[in-house]
C-alpha cells in the first residue's frame, strides 16, 4: 500500500508508477533514514506518542533492519527509501511500525537524510584529500633540493625546486579541504520537525533530535528546511573545484610522462597498454581523472538547473537532486583514491629534470636582476638581457656559457661576478621571498606543510567525533 493512497480511487498507471519511483537510487540513504528514524522515535517517546515498550520495540526493529536491509533491496513495490524502511520495519515489528510516521513528512525526511549523507561524504572526502596531500608532501620531501623547469604558456620560464612544484598542488587541495569544512558547517542543521512545510503537528523536542544526530541545531524555518538544497549545490560546487584541481594535476603528469618531457615514469599499476601498438604505456588513470572531472561539473550544473525555478516549498522535481549528489561523491572519492595511489608509485627522473632546468635561458630573469643590482633600471636590464639571449641563440650558447667580451658588446654593466649569479643554485635562491622557490624558503614551506597536514588530520578526527 502506498503511503498516500487513502484519497485515491484509481491505481497509478504502471509505467508512470515505475518511472516516478526513487527507490532504485535513494536506497543509498537507507542507513541515514534508519539513523534519523531512531532520533524521531526518541522524540515520539518524549512526546508520549510511543510508550516505553513501543519505543524499545521500534529501536530494536530499526537495529535489525540496519543489519538486514541489503537482503531486501529487490523490493519492486517500495516507492522510495522512506516507504521501504516503513514496509520492512512493519515486517519485523508489526503494526507498531506505523506509528513512526506520526509528526513527520517525507519532505523533511529526505532533507535530513541528504544532509546526513553529504556530511559523511564531506568527512570521507576530506580524509582522502589528507591522504593525497600527504603523498604529495612525501614525494616533495624525497625530492630534496632537486630542480626542474617551471612553465608559463607551456614555455619554459624559470627553474624551481621539484618540491616547490608539488607543494603548489598541496595548496590547491588544502583549499578544497577548507571549502569542504565550510560546507559541512553550513549544512549541519536538522530539518526533522519541519513537517511537510509548516512544522510538525506534534510538540516534538527538535533540539534533542538535532543533538541525537550530531547536528549543531534544528533548522530555523520549516518552509526553507524542506525546500533547501543549497548544501547539495555547495557540496557539488566544492567538488567541481576539487575535480578541476585533480584534472590540472593529471594533465601535467600526462605531459611530463611523454618522451618529449621525460620528467616522470608512469607506474605500470596505474597504466594500460595498446591493443595495436606493443610498445605503448598509456596514462589511462590520469586521463580518466581528467575526463571524469567533466561528470562532476555537469552534475553540479544539473543541481542549479533543477532548482532555479522552483517555488516554495517541496516539489517532486527535487527528487532529481539526489542522483547528482551521489554522482559527485562517488566520482571524486575514486578520483582521489587513484590520484593518491599514483603519487605513491610514480617515479621522477630528477637528473633529467635538473638538466632541463639549466637550458632554455631560464636564468634570464636572474640575469636581469643582476644588472638591476649594478644600478641598471629594470626596463633597460630587460632589454639588455633580451639582446644577450638573441646573441646566445645565434651562437648556440646559454647565458652562462657566453664570453664576457660578447656580453660587454651589449653592456659594460656585466662583470666577472655575473657567472656566479646565474648558476642554477643562484637562480633558485634569488627568489628569497615568502612563497618563493629559494631553497631555504622551500625548506620552511615543507616544514609548514607538514604541520598543516597534521592540523587537517586533527580537524578530521574532531569532525567525526563531534
Amino acid at each position: 500500500m502506498k503511503m498516500w493512497s487513502g484519497r485515491f480511487r484509481q491505481p497509478l498507471d504502471p509505467e508512470f508508477e515505475q518511472w516516478q519511483r526513487s527507490f532504485p537510487f535513494d536506497q543509498r540513504l537507507i542507513q541515514e533514514e534508519i539513523l534519523a528514524s531512531r532520533a524521531h522515535a526518541k522524540a515520539l517517546l518524549a512526546a508520549g506518542v510511543l510508550s516505553g515498550a513501543e519505543y524499545t520495540t521500534m529501536i530494536s526493529g530499526l537495529g535489525t533492519l540496519a543489519v538486514s536491509a541489503q537482503e531486501f533491496l529487490n523490493d519492486e513495490e517500495a516507492e522510495d527509501v522512506h516507504h521501504f524502511v516503513e514496509k520492512q520495519l512493519q515486517q519485523i515489528i508489526g503494526e507498531t511500525a506505523l506509528k513512526l510516521h506520526a509528526g513527520r513528512s517525507r519532505n523533511e525526511q529526505i532533507a535530513t537524510d541528504l544532509r546526513l549523507f553529504v556530511r559523511a561524504q564531506c568527512d570521507g572526502i576530506t580524509t582522502l584529500l589528507s591522504e593525497l596531500v600527504s603523498s604529495l608532501l612525501l614525494r616533495a620531501q624525497q625530492a630534496e633540493m632537486a630542480a626542474m623547469p617551471s612553465y608559463t604558456h607551456l614555455q619554459r620560464a624559470e627553474p624551481v625546486l621539484v618540491a616547490h612544484w608539488l607543494l603548489a598542488y598541496c595548496e590547491m587541495f588544502l583549499r578544497d579541504a577548507g571549502r569542504l569544512r565550510d560546507c559541512r558547517k553550513r549544512l549541519n542543521f536538522c530539518p526533522l520537525g519541519s513537517g511537510a512545510i509548516a512544522g510538525a503537528t506534534l510538540v516534538l523536542d527538535r533540539e534533542m533530535v538535532a543533538g541525537e544526530l550530531d547536528f549543531t541545531a534544528p533548522t530555523s524555518n520549516s518552509m526553507d528546511a524542506t525546500s533547501d538544497r543549497d548544501f547539495a549545490i555547495e557540496f557539488a560546487q566544492v567538488l567541481s573545484i576539487l575535480s578541476m584541481h585533480l584534472s590540472r594535476w593529471a594533465e601535467e603528469f600526462i605531459l611530463f610522462s611523454t618522451l618529449e618531457y621525460g620528467f616522470v615514469h608512469l607506474p605500470e599499476s596505474y597504466s594500460t597498454g595498446s591493443s595495436a601498438m606493443p610498445q605503448k604505456q598509456n596514462p589511462d588513470s590520469l586521463e580518466l581523472i581528467r575526463g571524469k572531472a567533466g561528470r562532476v561539473m555537469a552534475a553540479a550544473q544539473q543541481l542549479l538547473i533543477t532548482l532555479k525555478g522552483l517555488p516554495l516549498a517541496y516539489n517532486k522535481d527535487m527528487q532529481e537532486t539526489q542522483e547528482p549528489v551521489f554522482v559527485v561523491a562517488e566520482t571524486v572519492s575514486m578520483m582521489l583514491r587513484v590520484a593518491a595511489g599514483f603519487m605513491r608509485e610514480v617515479q621522477f627522473d630528477l637528473e633529467h629534470m635538473a638538466k632541463a632546468a639549466t637550458t632554455g635561458y631560464m636564468n634570464a630573469m636572474a640575469a636581469a636582476t643582476y644588472l638591476v643590482g649594478k644600478g641598471v633600471p629594470f626596463r633597460r636590464a630587460h632589454e639588455i638581457i633580451g639582446r644577450a639571449v638573441r646573441l646566445g641563440m645565434e651562437q648556440g650558447l646559454e647565458l652562462h656559457e657566453m664570453a664576457m667580451s660578447d656580453l660587454h658588446s651589449i653592456s659594460e654593466a656585466f662583470d666577472d661576478d655575473f657567472y656566479a649569479n646565474v648558476t642554477l643554485e643562484a637562480v633558485l635562491d634569488c627568489h628569497d621571498v615568502t612563497g618563493g622557490t629559494a631553497r631555504a624558503k622551500v625548506a620552511e614551506a615543507l616544514a609548514a606543510m607538514e604541520q598543516r597536514v597534521r592540523e587537517l588530520q586533527k580537524s578530521e578526527a574532531a569532525d567525526v567525533h563531534a
